[in-house]
């Protein structure tokens, strides 16, 4: 019975800190897609403007651009407390914006301006939790506990886009942000039961005794660390193209192609979110039950496979085809994004764990500027055109990032495919 434990993807349940950690991280990845739901319908409906609609994402991911720090601060505080501070901010800021939509006062000014300073926290979650993840899990089961993670997202994306556009349309937005405080604020409780490991080093502190020193050199070194080092450097690269090129389509553009490709209202945006979801969680499934895989050659191979998806969805024009498109475009970015975090976590050492985890934060910046190129595009020379551009270009440059890295992402020997 123990040996199945061990082999099952429910043998990183076994760990106490993993038993709260988990669906802390469920209930926050669940607030966040109905979030993101529901406030670009609204926007999109109240100003009928797909150039807002995609700077309303753009903003999402503010924070990005200094992730890195939160890597920082996490190294140096400990990354269960960083988190308990970023989750309790999410739930102050959805209180403001449930507030004033039961008030009758929210308009898309109020909401852009609430999404952007919640974009300065929230591109870190995930970055954080995945340095949590790495610390509090044994090294043998880490691409079990990371895939068991990343079904967080996944099952969310399933259960927040239904729900989220359910209690929506159903209720309007006020009562469906009562949901979404609620598992914000039950999210933070959770993760405060995760008892916090004790930090792995003194980051902040000099060789020569001195209390502290710069977290601008922290920052600085844990920089040089990812750049000196070929496989983390080739992860990062696939990270920052996959936010550039591939993410737009699934992240922030879904409320435009159901409306104005597909025709369709909050429940068909709620089946397109939803069948992507259900394809990446099939992947978090497969992998976490799977053992001895060469990951570079998957985060390659997968990558590849994302791309050609979307090509063919770029052309599709039946609401049932581009939904069982979706589901094979969510399970090959599963395996990506999982292979990629593996990568990550498997070559840094345990002392620039957060700081690696921010500079992947990092280049998530990609996806705000592929999501704004992308609204002008659309302008411009339609949908189909602007996603099949987005989507040959990054299976090309993928190509190159292969080819370039071969010895440390392709070769068998490389200590990335390691088993």
């Amino acid at each position: 019975m123990s040996k199945l434990a061990r082999s099952s993807g429910l043998a990183p349940f076994r760990i106490r800190n993993y038993r709260f950690q988990w669906p802390a991280d469920l209930l926050t990845s669940w607030a966040f897609e109905m979030e993101t739901l529901i406030l670009g319908w609204y926007v999109l409906v109240e100003t009928g403007s797909v150039l807002l609609l995609t700077l309303l994402a753009s903003l999402n991911y503010t924070g990005t651009l200094i992730a890195p720090m939160f890597g920082v601060a996490g190294d140096r505080i400990g990354h269960r407390d960083l988190l308990v501070m970023m989750r309790t901010t999410y739930t102050v800021l959805s209180a403001t914006l449930m507030t004033l939509a039961l008030m009758g006062q929210l308009s898309p000014l109020y909401v852009l301006i609430i999404v952007a300073v919640m974009g300065l926290v929230r591109p870190s979650d995930l970055g954080v939790r995945g340095a949590l993840v790495a610390t509090i899990m044994p090294p043998a089961q880490l691409i079990g506990a990371i895939s068991v993670s990343r079904t967080t997202m996944d099952t969310a994306r399933i259960a927040g886009a239904l729900s989220g556009a359910g209690l929506f349309a159903a209720l309007g937005i006020g009562p469906a942000y009562v949901a979404i405080v609620g598992l914000y604020a039950i999210s933070t409780a959770l993760t405060f039961c995760v008892v916090a490991p004790a930090k792995p080093h003194p980051a902040s502190k000099r060789a020569d005794g001195a209390r502290w020193r710069s977290p601008i050199r922290d920052l600085r070194e844990g920089v040089a660390y990812v750049w000196t080092t070929p496989t983390m450097r080739a992860a990062i690269w696939v990270a920052f193209l996959a936010n550039l090129t591939a993410y737009p389509f699934s992240n922030g553009l879904l409320p435009y192609i159901a409306r104005e490709i597909y025709g369709t209202g909050q429940t068909g945006l709620g089946y397109l979110s939803a069948s992507y979801a259900v394809g990446s969680l099939a992947g978090s499934i497969v992998l976490s039950m799977t053992g001895g895989i060469p990951v570079a050659r998957l985060m390659i191979s997968s990558t590849i496979v994302w791309y050609a998806m979307l090509l063919v969805f770029a052309h599709l024009q039946s609401m049932p085809a581009a939904i069982a498109c979706l589901v094979l475009v969510g399970f090959s970015q599963s395996l990506c994004m999982i292979s990629l975090a593996v990568i990550l976590m498997r070559t840094a050492s345990e002392h620039f764990r957060g700081r690696v985890m921010g500079v992947r934060m990092l280049v998530i910046y990609g996806l705000p500027l592929g999501l704004l190129a992308a609204g002008t595009l659309i302008d411009e020379v339609g949908f189909t055109a602007t996603a099949t551009l987005y989507a040959a270009a990054g299976l090309a440059l993928m190509l190159g990032i292969a080819l370039h890295w071969r010895a440390d992402l392709w070769y068998l020997r490389a200590p990335a495919n390691a088993n």
